[in-house]
């Protein structure tokens, strides 16, 4: 078996994961605003909003890893085909 279709499947695989995650985030943010203004009434406010963030910040360490494993995944496919037709055409 060669190396690339390994690499496509670890490649999806990654990629799967990525979305995955993307999605998530997205919705634990998909009604937050940039700014809030909060007064001593909306403690309760204040504290949903501290949860949130906590769950955000907690996945955002896996978030960059699987975005940056999916770029570098990418470039080792190209470089493997730029280097196949390399060697092809000489």
């Amino acid at each position: 078996m060669s190396a690339m279709p390994v690499l496509w499947i670890v490649w999806a695989g990654v990629a799967a994961i990525m979305l995955i995650l993307l999605g998530y985030r997205g919705t634990l943010t998909r009604y937050e605003e940039d700014q809030i203004f909060l007064d001593d009434c909306e403690e309760h406010q204040k504290k949903e909003q501290t949860a949130l963030l906590a769950k955000v910040e907690k996945i955002q360490p896996y978030v960059r890893a699987s975005i940056a494993a999916t770029c570098v995944l990418s470039a080792c496919i190209i470089g493997f085909y730029v280097w196949d037709a390399i060697r092809h055409l000489s």
